[in-house]
């Protein structure tokens, strides 16, 4: 039987919007209801999944998973994940208007990666329209915040972690530095000199490497070689390498689409990351960091983390933004930089601006720090939630959890 951790991961890596598990459902529509997914164990929590419109004459419509919280659920707030689609207002409009009984809770969006982009732009947008969504915050994880300092922050993560020379990283510095390769790869022109940057670095760093978690081993081509890893994995890590084999095979059983009311029109097979849609490279390139500034100035608290093991979107850019933000915003440290806890380890370091725009690491995190770190993820998203300082004790750090 798949493990519920698992299965978890699963149903939130669809490509589409979900609603996370925040309060007690009683109206939605019981054709949405998922009675169980196969293989999941009991849960006592509801979930659903199904469709929202968002364009009636294109017939286009937005794929959502809701799941109530599991303790409390008619406290609880609501949030949004988005793992990124066009339309994102005109979704929420239309789940709101299905379901007006949630419009007043505590509204919070999240997202990470490409969703330093799309998660502010959203926020932006419902500020702007006037709507009556009350909400509260955003938190974006290891997010692209603006272009040339997040990707050239990538050449420096990689020298100071021992994966290039210093001979290559002064190759990065002087002749051709990461954000080139990527606007050049981007667009299909790459450069002979940047070609042969970008080579030499690959060389040094290894096919054997995930530029999402430098520290994790990558899942092997075969079986044999595949149960060899993790058989040694069970004893000193957490984290399943092949999942996103797993999470294919598991998500492209026509039981397990049938279960969550999934229709796949006009592709053969899910994927985690379609050609469907593309990157909008006029959009990559424009910096939401002054969404942000416009978020805090409108009284919404701004949670940016990272995982401290991604080289594709290093902790060393995005602080060095947040930082920039805060001056340029005339906010005031309120949590000097600091560790933070989760049980008795340290799980990341933070430093709070106002109390209202915060920065944090996440100790041991890939660029999808909820999936390699979950509990320190748990602590920093119910903290975030509640509006609290992160734990800066063992003492402290215990209470969250009970």
């Amino acid at each position: 039987m798949l493990t519920q951790a698992w299965l978890i991961r699963a149903a939130a890596i669809f490509c589409g919007i979900q609603i996370l598990s925040l309060i007690k459902v009683e109206s939605l529509s019981e054709s949405d209801r998922i009675q169980i997914l196969p293989g999941q164990p009991q849960v006592s929590f509801q979930q659903f999944g199904g469709y929202i419109t968002v364009d009636e004459k294109q017939d286009r419509a937005l794929f959502y998973y809701f799941v109530e919280a599991e303790t409390d659920p008619a406290s609880k707030p609501l949030v949004l994940w988005l793992n990124g689609a066009r339309d994102n207002l005109v979704f929420l409009e239309n789940w709101f208007n299905k379901f007006p009984e949630y419009k007043n809770r505590d509204f919070f969006i999240t997202g990470e990666s490409y969703g330093g982009h799309y998660v502010p732009q959203l926020a932006q947008q419902i500020i702007q329209s006037k709507l009556q969504f009350n909400l509260k915050g955003i938190a974006i994880g290891n997010p692209l915040l603006e272009f040339n300092t997040d990707f050239n922050s990538t050449g420096e993560y990689y020298w100071s972690h021992g994966l290039i020379s210093d001979d290559t990283y002064q190759l990065f510095n002087d002749v051709c530095n990461y954000s080139q390769i990527r606007r050049q790869a981007q667009n299909d022109a790459l450069t002979p000199v940047c070609s042969g940057v970008l080579n030499q670095a690959s060389g040094e760093i290894s096919k054997f490497i995930d530029g999402y978690d430098v520290t994790l081993d990558v899942c092997l081509s075969t079986v044999d070689s595949q149960a060899r890893v993790l058989s040694q994995l069970q004893e000193t890590e957490k984290v399943d390498v092949c999942v996103e084999d797993e999470t294919f095979s598991y998500l492209n059983r026509e039981d397990v689409q049938k279960a969550f009311h999934a229709r796949l029109v006009g592709i053969t097979q899910w994927s985690v990351c379609s050609d469907v849609l593309h990157y909008d490279m006029q959009n990559l390139e424009t910096p939401t960091v002054p969404v942000l500034g416009s978020l805090v100035k409108s009284g919404i608290r701004v949670l940016v983390y990272s995982g401290d093991q991604d080289s594709v979107i290093p902790l060393t850019g995005t602080r060095r933004l947040v930082n920039g933000l805060a001056r340029e915003l005339g906010l005031n440290t309120t949590v000097p930089y600091r560790v933070w806890f989760e049980g008795r380890q340290v799980a990341g370091w933070t430093q709070v601006y106002g109390d209202i725009l915060s920065f944090a690491t996440i100790r041991g995190a890939s660029h999808e720090a909820p999936f390699s770190q979950p509990e320190r993820s748990l602590v920093l998203f119910n903290t975030f939630l509640g509006g609290k300082p992160l734990p800066e004790g063992v003492s402290s750090a215990e209470s969250i959890h009970n």
